[in-house]
This record gives structure tokens, C-alpha cells and sequence, in this order.
């Protein structure tokens, strides 16, 4: 059975008591994935020129969904009719049903998203499905348990992760999360036009992606966050699977 979090709620948002730490920016969560994610991913530019057919999204910490319902809103605007999204997102401690459709009921916004995706939540982390949503544009693989060892199982079928949404709870918070074995897993499932983006810009992580052979680059953060890192695969240094 998945882990269950302790949720508590403040000022209608969702925060983490085990972690003690929010899901998302208490200044905008929206606008934090917009310009985190999305912009630190440049996907808006790789979508209108999308070469390939398949894009693939890797996540650590799916949390509330917010990131995957912006990806796919975006994808839905932006790449071609026959293009497929991939969405791929690990989560140690999935919200209950009720839980994930208060705090995603914050954005009216997404709500054309969010209601076929609320739909088969439940599901999805009970049965460990993988969802086909919007006409099979966009598929959402949720890999329930830990980061390392769930991204470490994945079978991607020779293909590879285009874009990694590193989210999860702040790593002072979450160290267990932020370990070398996971930033080696993201590199072995990464290719040579692999980028990355995360709100943090803690010193761990910054050395862990370079040893994984990211290069890595700090830009201003979001809200009160004063950095936050981007980057892309410059070298890939072997299979993380034998380490």
C-alpha cells in the first residue's frame, strides 16, 4: 500500500508535516511551475519545433499534480495533433483523492485539465496504471515508492527522458531523496539533448548533477526563492543501473 502524507492546510494550501515544507510557492504555485519547469525546460520553444514524435517528461515528486496539469496544458497548445507526451513522475507519499481535488481546486484555471486527470487518480495510484488522457496525446506513468528505485525499474522501451522536472521537498527537508544514486539514474535515463530545471539551488544538488555530468546553471528564482538551478546533459558517464 502507498505511504499516506500528513497533510495540513494553511491559509487553503496544502503543506507537508512530515517534511515540514509547502507543495508549492505560497506566492503563486501556478506561476512557480510556469517559470520553474516549464520556462527552465525552454519548452515552449521545443514544442513549437518539436522534431520527434514522442516527448518525454521525467519528475521527482508528483505531489499535488500541478506540474504535470501545466506541462499538459501547454502540450495540448503548443505540439503538433499526432505528438505524443510522455509524463513521467515518481512520488514516495501520494495525496488521497480528497486531498489532491482541494488543493488543485486553487486553479479554476485548469480545470478543463484537471477534471479527466481527477477522474482517474485513484486508480492510477492503486493499480499503478498508466493513464491515457486526452485523446492519447499525453500519458502519465506514476511510479508510487521511491524516487531512486522506481526511476531505476522503468523500462523505457529505448527511448529516454527529454526534460526532468526536479521537485520533491527541499533537500535540507528531504535529504533522502537527494541522494548521488538518484542524480546517476537521471543521467543513465537521460540523452544528449536532456535538460533539467529545480527550485533549488542547494550546493548538494548543484554537485551531484555536474558529477552526473549535467552541466549546471544558476538563474533568480521564483518568489522569495533568491536562485534556483537549470541545465543540460553534457556527458553521460555510464549506466546508473550498475551502480
Amino acid at each position: 500500500m502507498p505511504l499516506k502524507p500528513h497533510i495540513e492546510w494553511r491559509d487553503s494550501q496544502p503543506y507537508a508535516s512530515e517534511f515540514q515544507d509547502v507543495y508549492f510557492s505560497t506566492d503563486h504555485g501556478l506561476k512557480e511551475t510556469e517559470y520553474v519547469f516549464l520556462q527552465g525546460n525552454a519548452l515552449t520553444e521545443r514544442w513549437q519545433n518539436l522534431a520527434d514524435q514522442t516527448f518525454t517528461i521525467g519528475e521527482t515528486g508528483f505531489g499535488t499534480g500541478l506540474n504535470f496539469l501545466c506541462a499538459a496544458k501547454l502540450w495540448l497548445e503548443l505540439a503538433p495533433k499526432n505528438a505524443h507526451l510522455h509524463f513521467i513522475s515518481t512520488e514516495k507519499y501520494p495525496l488521497s483523492q480528497a486531498d489532491i481535488t482541494q488543493a488543485l481546486a486553487l486553479w479554476p484555471e485548469l480545470s478543463q485539465i484537471s477534471t479527466p486527470f481527477l477522474a482517474e487518480y485513484t486508480h492510477a495510484v492503486q493499480s499503478g496504471t498508466t493513464l491515457l488522457l486526452f485523446e492519447s496525446r499525453i500519458k502519465l506513468s506514476l511510479l508510487i515508492g521511491d524516487a531512486t528505485l522506481g526511476l531505476k525499474a522503468l523500462n523505457l522501451n529505448h527511448t529516454s527522458v527529454d526534460a526532468w522536472f526536479l521537485d520533491g521537498f527541499s533537500p535540507a527537508k528531504n535529504p533522502d531523496m537527494w541522494q548521488p544514486a538518484l542524480f546517476a539514474q537521471i543521467a543513465a535515463l537521460s540523452n544528449t539533448q536532456s535538460t533539467f530545471a529545480t527550485f533549488t539551488s542547494a550546493g548538494d544538488v548543484r554537485r551531484g548533477l555536474i558529477a552526473a555530468g549535467f552541466s549546471v546553471q544558476k538563474k533568480n528564482g521564483f518568489g522569495k526563492k533568491r536562485e534556483m538551478l537549470t541545465g543540460s546533459m553534457v556527458r553521460q558517464i555510464g549506466d546508473a543501473h550498475d551502480t
